[in-house]
């Protein structure tokens, strides 16, 4: 089971570059419980890069840059399929 509303959809952020940002997302209900990543224009986020942590459905960003700014969108995963959220905007000045 994979519902559809996720229970609490990403939001915009503003913040100023070289402050941590930080986007949440709770995903919608299912079964099994679904796991939760992160697409930033259609490309998915890798926290591989050590200033991107995914913890929890939270995207956090350590120190924001300039090119992290656009448009994310958190996608919940489980054997069901996969559901993406509205997407919410990173604005850094």
């Amino acid at each position: 089971v994979l519902r559809d509303d996720f229970r609490q959809p990403p939001g915009d952020v503003v913040v100023a570059a070289g402050e941590p940002a930080v986007l949440e997302c709770v995903p919608p209900r299912g079964h099994p419980e679904p796991s939760v990543s992160w697409k930033k224009n259609g490309v998915r986020v890798s926290d591989k890069d050590g200033r991107l942590t995914i913890r929890g459905g939270k995207l956090m960003v350590a120190s924001t840059l300039k090119s992290d700014a656009g448009v994310y969108v958190c996608v919940a995963t489980n054997v069901v399929g996969e559901r993406d959220s509205e997407p919410a905007e990173l604005v850094v000045f």
